[in-house]
């Protein structure tokens, strides 16, 4: 090759990557066109700090049509039961929401799965699910990019994946979660100002590796890192269950003879901690409650415990915020971005009166929710579609 063709094929080959670079960009703008920028300003507020993974561009289930009419069936690839959280979720879909849009001719039946944990048997799963005609799948909490192909794959047959309590990274599903990393600042933040903004700290995470306990560390971390004279002089895995984290928290305070000032605990195991400090004789401190009622039991007959508490994933509540998103997707209302998130809600001692009695259960499985819709108000969902409608009064257009 001569010279001058040598500059001219690398001038081509420059041009070339430029044009890519420059294509990547556009799409990227266009993207969040579509995205977040879609959102109006109240709503944008709720992205300031996030998981940077959380994707939060336009999706292509904007133009989405379901491939055949009402009822459709549903299937909800779940990872674990083994919980209480995960216990009021199927509550909620099986004897609330399923019958109510069975009468409502919008649903036909739903199909329930559960992978305890394991990626394979999820993937395997879901692909059962689309080739058994599911019309929409809904997952839970999953690996963030191990089932990415098979979301492809049951977007390549018509079928849209909803992932709720944490995310997905692919393009072809929606996202109906909670900011995990805003709840993680929150908690911690408030936390700090509780225990006078100094003292050691013990953390509670959920299931280390996935994304739900990751985003809620990272947003903690965020929080503590704020004050010089707060200590984490630990952290164990509680992995969302009562008694895996007394067992864990026990042996940690067993082992550990250090004051611990507070506890930053990702529900659903608070009560698990709470039993756990009782048991080790040492003086209650304040500790980080999500909604379990046998908590806010002992909080009920201890009112000066802590000042204030949040629901940071309401198990009753996400189950409708998904069901809702989803049935709005298959409706053709065009969902405008692929991750709407929602925000810690405070909730206080008055609000632990008004949902449980004074000889309430110290071992109950229920749980305490936000009021009403306040999780996902019905004037909140219509600012994240294109065609908004309510999803239950929806029928087909003839």
């Amino acid at each position: 090759m001569y010279e001058g063709e040598e500059t001219l094929h690398m001038l081509k080959k420059v041009y070339t990557a430029l044009s890519v670079i420059i294509g990547l960009g556009l799409m990227t703008t266009a993207a969040f066109a579509d995205g977040l920028d879609s959102l109006p300003p109240d709503q944008k507020k709720l992205y300031e700090l996030l998981d940077p993974a959380i994707p939060l561009g336009g999706t292509p289930l904007k133009d989405f049509v379901a491939k055949r009419p009402p009822p459709w069936k549903i299937g909800y690839a779940s990872t674990y039961a083994g919980n209480t959280w995960r216990a009021q979720i199927l509550t909620e879909m099986n004897e609330v929401l399923l019958p109510k849009y069975k009468e409502a001719g919008l649903v036909s039946e739903l199909v329930v799965t559960q992978s305890d944990l394991k990626d394979a048997t999820q993937i395997q799963q879901m692909r059962q699910m689309v080739d058994d005609g599911v019309d929409a799948i809904i997952i839970c909490c999953s690996n963030v990019t191990a089932i990415n192909q098979t979301i492809e794959y049951a977007h390549s047959k018509g079928v849209p994946v909803f992932s709720f309590s944490g995310y997905v990274t692919s393009p072809y599903a929606i996202n109906a979660t909670e900011n995990n990393t805003q709840g993680g600042y929150t908690a911690a933040k408030w936390l700090a100002e509780e225990i006078g903004g100094k003292g050691n700290v013990l953390t509670v995470s959920g299931i280390p590796g996935f994304a739900s306990s990751d985003s809620f560390n990272v947003g903690a971390k965020k929080a503590f890192d704020e004050y010089k004279d707060i200590t984490v002089v630990g952290d164990v895995a509680g992995k969302w269950t009562d008694q895996v984290a007394q067992v864990e928290v026990q042996k940690f305070l067993a082992t550990n003879p250090t004051e611990i000032a507070g506890i930053l605990v990702q529900s659903a195991s608070e009560n698990g901690v709470v039993n756990a400090v009782q048991q080790s004789g040492r003086d209650m401190m304040p500790i980080v409650l999500g909604g379990e009622a046998s908590a806010a039991c002992y909080w009920r007959n201890n009112p000066d415990f802590i000042s204030k508490s949040f629901h940071f994933w309401p198990p009753r509540a996400d189950a409708r915020l998904v069901w809702d998103v989803m049935m709005r997707t298959l409706q053709g209302q065009g969902p405008k971005i692929q991750s709407i998130l929602r925000p810690a809600l405070p909730y206080t001692i008055d609000d632990v009166k008004e949902a449980i009695p004074e000889d309430c259960d110290p071992n109950s499985t229920a749980w305490i929710e936000p009021k009403g819709d306040a999780w996902w108000p019905a004037d909140v969902a219509a600012q994240y579609f294109e065609r908004p409608e309510d999803p239950l009064a929806w029928r087909p257009k003839k």
